[in-house]
């Protein structure tokens, strides 16, 4: 059994492909480090992430096959679902070693596979962009915690910055422990040094604006009067309100 080595990272995995054409030999299980070696290893590729051999293998992806079908290679590489990185190795593989496109082959487990994660990552960066809700802090920043099923943060980041392009804001995946914030000009990734106070998905009241505080009381007072309590559905109301999104929800709180 011949075992890639790597860093976790979607460069990384890259990496790992263009070794696997030099070398001429793919391996049957890519581990990261410090993972322990499957039994019966006979052996081991150590993959030195390089961005000149990703950027060459991702640049040839982009020739094969559609902007579609590498968005949902992303988006699977974002599912972090266990073997989603054995499953980009063979996809890509077929893209290289196939003299058509494959992306429309859904007889092909693999392809199928991809179109179908890649769904569920889709609709997860939706769901994060309808189901956001800001919270103003005391510096007059707005702050949203999230924790989505899938690492799709990444997808919805560029909604927001237009959405929202006149405020600052900070939207924090307490899940995965990292977020982005917004200056008036640029986003940038940032990783908070204390996130413990945010678990329950709402700001502490000495670290809110005053009059955020009011704006709460007033949303719910609002939800709560339009509300028809014989029409309440709460069967309906998961299915297209997640129940994992409500703690971070002003009205459902």
């Amino acid at each position: 059994m011949l075992i890639f080595i790597y860093d976790k990272t979607f460069e990384g995995l890259l990496t790992a492909v263009f070794d696997a054409y030099n070398r001429r030999m793919f391996p049957d299980k890519l581990i990261g480090e410090g993972e322990p070696e499957p039994l019966f290893t006979q052996e081991v590729h150590r993959v030195i992430n390089d961005p000149e051999k990703s950027n060459r293998v991702w640049s040839g992806v982009q020739q094969k096959i559609s902007k579609h079908a590498c968005n949902m290679l992303l988006c699977v590489w974002l599912s972090e679902l266990p073997g989603c990185d054995e499953l980009i190795l063979r996809y890509v593989r077929k893209v290289f070693d196939r003299s058509y496109s494959i992306e429309m082959n859904f007889a092909d487990d693999d392809v199928l596979e991809v179109t179908k994660i890649a769904r569920k990552v889709g609709k997860e960066k939706h769901y994060l962009m309808e189901f956001v809700r800001f919270q103003k802090a005391s510096d007059d920043v707005f702050f949203a915690p999230v924790s989505p099923l899938y690492n799709a943060l990444p997808l919805a980041i560029s909604f927001f910055k237009d959405r929202f392009s006149y405020q600052k804001w900070i939207i924090y995946d307490i899940k995965r422990k990292y977020g982005y914030y917004y200056d008036l000009k640029t986003v940038e990734e940032i990783m908070l040094s204390d996130d413990t106070h945010l678990l329950t998905g709402k700001l502490n009241e000495d670290l809110m604006a005053q009059d955020e505080k009011l704006f709460q009381d007033l949303w719910k007072n609002y939800f709560g009067a339009l509300t028809i309590r014989e029409r309440i559905n709460p069967k309906l109301q998961r299915q297209h309100m997640p129940r994992r999104f409500w703690k971070f929800l002003t009205e459902k709180q």
